[in-house]
């Protein structure tokens, strides 16, 4: 599956190319500079880099990838483990601000199941992590159960919650075309910063002027909390497998989902490995169908 796309933040051209991978072998990012693998990075907690506006992962030797979210979200949504993402550039494509466009690519293409069974991160205790009136736990749970909830000032925001017990079909029509969004108020300073240099009205929701800028509107009822949630599934992606567990965040951010990771991993007895039957296979992208994916501009 290929697309090709803008970084959102650094605002330059982007080819990604994803590949069929056999079990075991996680989500992988293999970073290429004139056709060549210079890096592979493994999506997993242990390579984030840095968490400011979007997640960040690299290797140890200064290679990095970032606004990885959306992507690992599609593939976590979709219950795809195995898969090589080749990219050309420091940034995932933005495509149109949510995981709707690798979904649909995926969706062509098709999902093969592998034959071994599928492997998990079993929750077993309670995690929970506390920053500045912001939090976010994990408890055990037989499933994989979202509850987020945010709170901003604006009133064309305000407060909003919502829970799923996730499933791929849950993702791909209650999640998977929530945009990431932003305030006008902000945009000079990320612009002075050297961010946000691929944002635009295509690919964000943004909010200024006491009022949603976008011609078109809103996507969904509460689309700001579902993408904080679409997020939210992306992050814990970098536990390296699905999980058998709920998260509940309140305020939460990239930087909140990242702790909450470190938090259930800094004590080996609050995981462990699962495993399901052979009726809940692996999965990865087929690799009999090719499909080209190019943003709208």
């Amino acid at each position: 599956i290929q697309l090709t796309g803008t970084g959102v933040h650094s605002g330059a051209p982007v080819s990604l190319t994803l590949h069929p991978a056999e079990a075991d072998t996680g989500l992988r990012f293999l970073v290429t500079k004139r056709g060549r693998v210079i890096s592979e990075i493994a999506a997993h907690v242990a390579n984030v880099k840095n968490l400011t506006l979007c997640t960040v992962i690299g290797d140890g030797a200064g290679t990095t990838i970032s606004t990885v979210e959306h992507l690992l979200a599609a593939l976590r949504g979709l219950s795809i483990d195995n898969l090589y993402i080749e990219i050309d550039s420091k940034e995932v494509p933005i495509m149109d601000g949510s995981s709707a466009e690798f979904v649909d690519a995926i969706d062509r293409v098709g999902i093969r199941e592998l034959s071994e069974p599928r492997k998990y991160i079993r929750v077993l205790k309670p995690v929970r992590v506390e920053e500045n009136g912001c939090w976010g736990e994990l408890e055990p749970h037989a499933g994989f159960r979202m509850d987020v909830e945010i709170d901003f000032a604006t009133p064309v925001i305000g407060r909003q919650r919502l829970q799923y017990e996730m499933s791929p079909g849950v993702f791909r029509h209650e999640l998977s075309r929530a945009r990431t969004f932003g305030f006008m108020s902000d945009v000079e300073k990320l612009w002075k910063a050297g961010l946000a240099l691929g944002a635009d009205l295509t690919n964000t929701v943004a909010i200024g002027e006491g009022k949603v800028m976008n011609r078109e509107g809103l996507r969904y009822p509460q689309e700001f909390v579902r993408h904080k949630m679409l997020d939210a599934v992306g992050d814990l992606a970098l536990a390296g497998m699905p999980l058998l567990g709920a998260y509940r965040s309140y305020k939460g951010g990239h930087k909140l989902n990242s702790m909450v990771l470190q938090a259930l991993f800094a004590d080996a007895s609050n995981w462990e490995y699962a495993q399901a039957p052979r009726a809940r296979a692996s999965r990865s992208p087929v690799q009999i169908v090719s499909e080209t994916v190019v943003a709208a501009e």
